[in-house]
């Protein structure tokens, strides 16, 4: 069964939906040089209005060692996502650090991209088309390549969310901007991704 990821969450509202949706995923932007951040403080107070069945997952973007895991601890985090640069190093100290799974994007745009993603250490991977989100698909034939759990994000929407299921039997589907309207989550667009992700399984 594809889990559904819904990130970039900045409102309670945007909470609200997507506990309504009985989301596996509710992603915050913890890195402050992004528009849509959030505070620790934040996700702390929202964490109460989701299911418990819903994983809250801290995005972070190049980010110290040191503030991930501060947010980690005052969040109370159920998984770290790192949408930057990091290596197989620092993904094992924030391991270390947190107790956390690590969830970590790779760009696929060659055999080697996927290499790279299949020796992660992370717990999980991500594909997504650039670093901090861009919104636009990649090529999903490396998807394909890729044998081992992995998130599928990168222009996802409710129009190609239930392709991708189809094709790829990703273990996760992760969106973002895919569901907004004029930036904001728009509970409509939200409730037709999920609607597509289920019946496509």
């Amino acid at each position: 069964m594809t889990k559904i990821k819904f990130c970039g969450l900045r409102r309670e509202d945007d909470v609200r939906y997507a506990a309504m949706l009985n989301a596996d995923f509710a992603g915050y932007i913890m890195s402050p040089k992004f528009q849509r951040y959030v505070s620790a403080f934040q996700v702390l107070e929202w964490k109460a209005l989701l299911p418990f069945t819903t994983k809250t997952v801290g995005v972070f973007v190049d980010e110290t060692l040191e503030y991930v895991t501060e947010c980690a601890e005052e969040a109370r985090l159920d998984l770290i996502q790192l949408h930057g640069t990091e290596d197989d190093g620092f993904i094992t100290s924030v391991r270390q650090r947190t107790g956390l799974p690590v969830i970590k994007m790779i760009r696929p745009e060659s055999e080697e991209d996927i290499k790279i993603a299949r020796e992660s250490s992370a717990d999980y991977i991500l594909l997504d088309s650039g670093v901090g989100g861009t919104g636009k698909t990649f090529n999903w034939f490396y998807a394909g390549r890729l044998d081992r759990e992995y998130f599928l994000a990168g222009g996802l929407t409710p129009d190609n969310v239930g392709e991708a299921v189809r094709r790829l039997h990703p273990y996760a589907v992760d969106v973002s901007s895919g569901v907004e309207n004029d930036g904001y989550k728009d509970f409509d667009r939200m409730n037709l991704f999920a609607k597509e992700v289920r019946i496509n399984e």
